[in-house]
C-alpha cells in the first residue's frame, strides 16, 4: 500500500508549493512538472485497478516487476511511484523514446490519467528484486568514492533517491540497464534527462559509469 496517496487528499497547489521550495533548496535536483503528471498525482489511486492494468507491463517487465537481467528491461517494482508517474508521461508524449513502450503507455491501453495513477501506484508497491544483474565487483570502494562525489547529493547515501522530488530509486537495479541508461544519458540519447545528472558525468568515462552502476546494482 502506497502510504501517503491512498489516505492523503491531494492538495495542488501544496504539492506546487513544494515543488518551488525544493527548487530553492535543491536547485541542481529538481526538475519542473508538467500538467499531465499533475493530473495524474492529483487523483486517488485506486491499486485494484492498477493491478487489472499491470499485465500490459507483465509482457516486458515480468509479472513480478523485476525486469531483466541482461538489462533489456528494467527492475520496475518498488520504484518511487512520482517517477514512474513522470517516466510513463514523458514516453506516451514521445519526451524520453522507447518505441517499445508506446503501445502499452498509449492512454487506450493503459487509460488516461486515472489508468497511470492506478498502475503506478500498484507498481509502487510491489517489492524489490532481490537479487538483480550485477557487474564484475572488481572496482566496488573506487566507485563508492565516484558515487560520493557525483551522485549523493541528489540520490542520497543509499541510491534510494527522493520521490517527492521526482528523483528515482537506484539501488537493487540491474546493473546493464543502469550502464546503458548511464550512457544514454551521458551521449545525449535521453531527451527527458536531468540536465544537472548530465552535466554530472558527461565527463564521465565508460569505465567509471560500469563502476558506479555496478555499485548501485548492489545496494539492498
Amino acid at each position: 500500500m502506497i502510504t501517503g496517496y491512498l489516505h492523503t487528499p491531494f492538495n495542488k497547489s501544496l504539492v506546487m508549493g513544494g515543488i518551488l521550495a525544493l527548487t530553492v533548496l535543491f536547485p541542481t535536483c529538481v526538475m519542473s512538472t508538467p500538467e499531465e503528471i499533475m493530473r495524474a498525482l492529483e487523483l486517488t489511486p485506486d491499486i485494484e485497478n492498477g493491478k487489472k492494468v499491470y499485465p500490459l507491463c507483465a509482457n516486458c517487465h515480468m509479472q513480478n516487476g523485476w525486469g531483466k537481467e541482461d538489462g533489456s528491461f528494467p527492475v520496475i517494482a518498488g520504484q518511487h511511484r512520482n517517477v514512474l508517474i513522470k517516466q510513463l508521461s514523458d514516453i506516451r508524449t514521445k519526451n524520453r523514446d522507447n518505441p517499445t513502450m508506446y503501445p502499452f503507455t498509449d492512454p487506450g491501453s493503459v487509460g488516461g490519467a486515472q489508468g497511470v495513477s492506478d498502475v503506478t501506484a500498484y507498481i509502487a508497491s510491489m517489492p524489490k528484486d532481490p537479487e538483480p544483474g550485477v557487474g564484475s565487483g572488481q572496482k566496488l570502494d573506487y566507485a563508492r568514492e565516484l558515487y560520493r562525489k557525483q551522485c549523493f547529493q541528489c540520490h542520497g547515501k543509499k541510491g534510494h533517491g527522493d520521490n517527492e522530488s521526482f528523483i528515482p530509486s537506484l539501488k537493487g537495479q540491474h546493473y546493464a540497464y543502469l550502464l546503458r541508461q548511464l550512457e544514454w544519458i551521458r551521449d545525449g540519447y535521453r531527451k527527458n534527462s536531468n540536465p544537472v545528472m548530465v552535466g554530472k558525468i558527461k565527463n564521465m568515462s565508460d569505465d567509471e559509469l560500469s563502476a558506479v552502476a555496478d555499485y548501485l546494482s548492489r545496494l539492498k
